[in-house]
C-alpha cells in the first residue's frame, strides 16, 4: 500500500541521514508509535470508511484543482507584502487555539498543541540544537491564513500536503487522480518532468503549491531572520511529502538542498508522530519557549517580537 510504502522509504532514509546529522541525545530517542490515536496507520489516505476520512478525500480534490502556476503566483504577490499586521510569534502561536486541519487524518486537535508536543518531543532528544526547538514552533504558524483577521482562506488554500506546480504532477501525490481537473495539467508548458524549471535548479527557484507553508517561510524571510538555511527549509517542505516520503522531484534538488533535506528527515519524525491526545501544559512550558524566542533575538534581527506583518483583510 501507498503507506507502507511511504513508511519503508521514511525508515530508509532517517537511517542514513543519522550518520550525517547529530544523533539524537537520549539513548532510546523518540519512539515513533505506529497507530494514531484514532487506531489508523499515520496518514491513511485509503481507509474511506469514516467521515473523516472521506473530508480529507474530498479536500484534496479541491486542492488539486485549484492549486496552479498562475493561483501560486497571485497568492506569493499579495500575501508577500506582509504589510498589514504586527504580532509577536508568542501570540500567534496563542491564535492557533482557534485552528483545526481539515487536511490532516492523524489530528483534530488545537494546532497550538500540535506545535507544542512537535517542539517538546524535539527539546528532549535534541537538547543542544535550540534553532530546530525554535523551528518546531513556529513552522505551523501560517495556519493562521484560515482566520477571517487575515483573508480566511479556505483549508485547501491553507494546508494539506504541498508539491511544486508548473512541473507534472507526480504519482507520488497523496489522491493523484484529482490532478486530472487542473487545468496545468493539460497545459504542455506545465505538464513534463521539468516543466519550467531546469533539473537541479534548487528548490529555492521552484514555486510551491500555496499554504501555510510557503506564507511562513516568506513571513521569515521577508523579516529578516537568520535562522539557519536548514531551518527555513523545513518550514517551507515540511509538508512536501512527495519529496521526503517518496523521492519525488529530486531531479529538481541542488547539493545545499541535500543537505537540508537530512535535517527535515529529523525533523518530520517529531512533526507526524508525536500528534497525541496527551496535551502538553502550555502554561508550564510556556517560559522556556518566550525565554528561547527572547534568546533568539540573533536569529530574528530584530526586537524580540519578530514583525509578523501580513495582509489583513476584514471579513
Amino acid at each position: 500500500s501507498r503507506v507502507a510504502v511511504e513508511k519503508k522509504v521514511a525508515e530508509e532514509r532517517r537511517d542514513d541521514d543519522e550518520s550525517v546529522v547529530p544523533q539524537s541525545k537520549e539513548t532510546d530517542g523518540f519512539d515513533a508509535p505506529d497507530m494514531n490515536f484514532l487506531g489508523h496507520s499515520f496518514r491513511d489516505y485509503e481507509n474511506g470508511e469514516s467521515e473523516r476520512q472521506q473530508g480529507v478525500e474530498e479536500f484534496y480534490r479541491m486542492q488539486h484543482i485549484h492549486q496552479t502556476y498562475d493561483f501560486v503566483k497571485e497568492m506569493r504577490k499579495e500575501y508577500g507584502k506582509l504589510d498589514k499586521m504586527e504580532m509577536s510569534i508568542w501570540e500567534c502561536c496563542e491564535l492557533l487555539n482557534n485552528v483545526v486541519d481539515e487536511s490532516d487524518p492523524d489530528l483534530d486537535e488545537p494546532q497550538i498543541q500540535h506545535l507544542l508536543q512537535t517542539a517538546e518531543a524535539i527539546r528532549r532528544d535534541y537538547p543542544d540544537e535550540d534553532w530546530l526547538h525554535l523551528t518546531a514552533l513556529i513552522h505551523d504558524l501560517g495556519k493562521v491564513l484560515l482566520l477571517p483577521e487575515f483573508g480566511g482562506l479556505p483549508q485547501w488554500a491553507v494546508v494539506g500536503d504541498t508539491f511544486p506546480v508548473g512541473c507534472t504532477f507526480d504519482s507520488a501525490n497523496i489522491h493523484h487522480k484529482y490532478f486530472k481537473g487542473n487545468s496545468d495539467n493539460n497545459n504542455p508548458k506545465y505538464n513534463t518532468k521539468n516543466g519550467v524549471y531546469s533539473e537541479g535548479c534548487g528548490l529555492d527557484n521552484v514555486l510551491m503549491s500555496w499554504g501555510h507553508d510557503d506564507y511562513m517561510y516568506l513571513v521569515a524571510k521577508e523579516n529578516g531572520t537568520t535562522l539557519p538555511h536548514a531551518a527555513l527549509f523545513i518550514i517551507r517542505y515540511h509538508s512536501f511529502y512527495p519529496l521526503h516520503t517518496a523521492a519525488a522531484y529530486t531531479q529538481l534538488m541542488n547539493d545545499e538542498d541535500r543537505d537540508d533535506l537530512k535535517w527535515l528527515h529529523v525533523f518530520n519524525k517529531y512533526d507526524l508522530y508525536s500528534k497525541s491526545k496527551v496535551h502538553v501544559d502550555v502554561e508550564q512550558v510556556k517560559p522556556y519557549y518566550i525565554s528561547l524566542i527572547n534568546k533568539m533575538v540573533r536569529y530574528i534581527n530584530d526586537e524580540s517580537p519578530i514583525n509578523w506583518r501580513t495582509r489583513w483583510k476584514c471579513s
